[in-house]
């Protein structure tokens, strides 16, 4: 099954907005361009013996899969990698993103105070740091690193992307999203290419590539991705997540046993949690296979 991008822009003649997204200056490619049809099906087998067939035939589910264990050839399934959901906390890694790119540039000094708001705002999901960490950055000012020609993680050619039109708090949205109305979103495809362009040096230098990737680290509330892969010791996860009512969305890094890989997903349901803890498990065996015993003849 075709992902539903590819038959707009082939009926629409906008696969050179597609390209325009390409992952690089450092020659890496675009997500959008990386689709393997093998990974795909096990994605969609999964989700069909998950019984989340239904869930995502009507749009209530999308989920992106990277295998970037080797960078320069990534390999990505999707299922409704482009459809926009409300993503409660998951676009704080749009914030921690717009601050790295102001501390490169020199607008921010990333001191003791900033480091230790930027790493509650991630690792414990901090409402009031990631408040703090926005206004810091500027309201239009993150919306338009979002929406730049350098980054592309809000794009009208895909649907949209990551989106911050509101603090994390009782205030009221200052800017919601042009295409879907909403004050926190985010698609599949946009959140993992922001992992791919932090695993690739493309969002800034080595340095602060590292601090960014700390923050992701160690991961404070054991629910969702980190739950499901409790199982598996060797799994080091470096994620943000979300939850809001009916809404419920995971996004991470996994590495294990030499493999490495991206996971989003985003569901609409108050089941949604359990869905991802439920997903992970499965996805993680065919994204980490097994080494075969020694001694098998």
């Amino acid at each position: 099954m075709r992902n539903l991008y590819v038959i707009i822009f082939a009926l629409l003649g906008l696969a050179g907005s597609a390209q325009a997204l390409a992952d690089g200056a450092g020659g890496f490619p675009s997500l959008w361009d990386s689709y393997d049809v093998s990974l795909q099906k096990q994605l969609e087998s999964t989700l069909k013996n998950l019984g989340l067939d239904k869930a995502s035939r009507n749009r209530k589910l999308g989920v992106t899969i990277v295998d970037i264990t080797d960078l320069e050839e990534p390999r990505v399934a999707s299922v409704n990698g482009d459809n926009m959901l409300y993503a409660a906390s998951l676009p704080k890694i749009a914030i921690l993103m717009g601050a790295f790119v102001e501390i490169e540039q020199g607008n921010m000094e990333l001191d003791d105070d900033t480091r230790e708001s930027l790493t509650r705002m991630i690792r414990n999901s901090s409402n009031a740091d990631a408040t703090r960490m926005l206004n810091h950055v500027g309201k239009d000012r993150l919306l338009e690193i979002l929406q730049s020609d350098m980054y592309h993680m809000y794009d009208p050619a895909v649907n949209g992307g990551l989106w911050v039109g509101k603090e994390y708090g009782r205030s009221s949205a200052y800017k919601r999203d042009p295409l879907h109305n909403l004050s926190h979103g985010a698609t599949p495809m946009q959140a993992a290419r922001f992992y791919y362009l932090l695993e690739t040096g493309q969002l800034c230098n080595p340095k602060l590539t590292a601090e960014m990737k700390g923050m992701l680290g160690n991961p404070g509330i054991n629910h969702k991705f980190v739950k499901g892969l409790s199982g598996f010791p060797d799994a080091k996860v470096y994620r943000k997540s979300g939850s809001w009512k009916k809404w419920h969305a995971d996004s991470a890094i996994v590495e294990a046993s030499g493999h490495k890989y991206i996971i989003v997903a985003l569901a609409e349901d108050p089941r949604g949690g359990t869905w991802l803890s439920q997903m992970i498990k499965p996805i993680h065996k065919f994204m980490v296979p097994e080494k075969l015993a020694a001694n098998t003849h």
